[in-house]
């Protein structure tokens, strides 16, 4: 949970700047900062995929994983979601600012990845990177939405929060190739969203997600594969 409370914290930090202190911040300024996590994420993500592993295990789970994800449509049903926020960002009020942020902050594969490593791994660095880039937006949110932005933190608490303590429960249940062969899937997942958050491609990561649960099934039910 500790990623969460950090995610949660950067949210209302945010919403207090924009609403009351940083009303004119400059645009050039929280681009550069983004660019700025988005490096971070693409570190995290690198220090995540040389985890020792097996390469064949990764390259099939991201693979058959992505085919799921494909025929699934994850990427297109959170973009249709997504689009609320658009309609959500024409109008006033606190309840509406409150979802609209909500929105921003939860609609997206790193909530879900990052709530899962922090709930199994113990390990909070996607979450953290998440919290800078949540803290910017509602920064920006704010100075134009208002203090209703901060609300949303509580969608947060509950989301992620959610995801992380499902995720501690499978905690023992898992080897610890299994538990490597998810880290290693999950940096090429961060690694993706680096490169998308620096517009030098244009990935549906949401769509490679069955690859965090394809890869430790592997491991587990084929074990001869992650040697």
């Amino acid at each position: 949970m500790t990623g969460t409370l950090v995610n949660v914290a950067a949210v209302l930090v945010g919403t207090i700047l924009g609403s009351l202190i940083l009303r004119g911040m400059a645009g050039r300024l929280i681009g550069t900062v983004t660019a700025g996590v988005a490096l971070a994420v693409l570190v995290i993500g690198v220090h995540s995929a040389l985890t020792p592993h097996s390469p064949l295990i990764t390259i099939i789970s991201l693979a058959v994983g992505g085919g799921f994800g494909e025929m699934l449509d994850i990427d297109g049903r959170l973009e249709r979601l997504a689009s609320l926020v658009r309609v959500g960002a024409s109008a006033g009020g606190a309840g509406r600012a409150a979802l609209t942020a909500a929105l921003i902050f939860c609609v997206g594969p790193m909530a879900v990845l990052g709530a899962i490593q922090g709930g199994l791994l113990g390990d909070h660095s996607t979450l953290y990177a998440k919290s800078m880039l949540d803290g910017i937006t509602a920064t920006v949110l704010a100075s134009t939405l208002g203090p209703g932005v901060g609300l949303s933190a509580l969608v947060v608490l509950v989301y992620q929060g959610g995801i992380a303590l499902s995720a501690a429960t499978l905690s023992g249940l898992l080897t610890e190739s299994a538990v490597a062969h998810l880290t290693a899937a999950g940096g090429a997942l961060i690694i993706a969203l680096g490169m998308n958050m620096l517009e030098v491609a244009d990935i549906r990561v949401a769509n490679l997600l069955p690859a965090i649960a394809l890869a430790p099934l592997l491991a587990l039910v084929f074990p001869g594969l992650g040697n």
